[in-house]
């Protein structure tokens, strides 16, 4: 399920009760994934963000929508039966920088346009989104 809602292959979240999940901002759209489950996600950018299951009294949410996701250190892991064979291997793997291709070879103009021109929300917090339009 992970991999469609999300497009990946996991998904890092985390629950709370249903009284103590609050968006800085915004409203989010719902998708009726299941009878019991609801999918919340930004109308503005499309991200991904709840799984709600309806009978439920928490509000599972998704850890890297949080402004410092490395706040929260994953504690369990669900649905291992789907977890690709290629995971054990991801950290013997060269690793590069966005911007940089596998050759070591940095592309900073191409980092740069991409975030002069993204349109959604930064990894921090804004004073303004979404962004005025020019």
């Amino acid at each position: 399920m992970c991999q469609k809602q999300f497009g990946g292959y996991f998904a890092a979240l985390a629950s709370v009760p249903r009284e103590n999940f609050v968006l800085k901002r915004g409203t989010l759209s719902h998708f009726q994934s299941s009878a019991d489950i609801r999918r919340g996600f930004c109308k503005d950018c499309g991200t991904p963000v709840t799984y709600e299951p309806v009978l439920k009294d928490s509000i599972t949410f998704a850890l890297p929508t949080l402004d410092m996701p490395d706040t929260i250190a994953p504690v369990i892991q669900y649905g291992i039966e789907a977890v690709s064979q290629h995971f054990s291997m991801l950290p013997t793997l060269p690793a590069h920088p966005t911007g940089e291709d596998a050759a070591g070879k940095n592309y900073p103009e191409w980092r740069n346009a991409i975030a002069k021109s993204a349109r959604q929300h930064p990894d921090h917090d804004t004073a303004q989104w979404p962004p005025l339009k020019s």
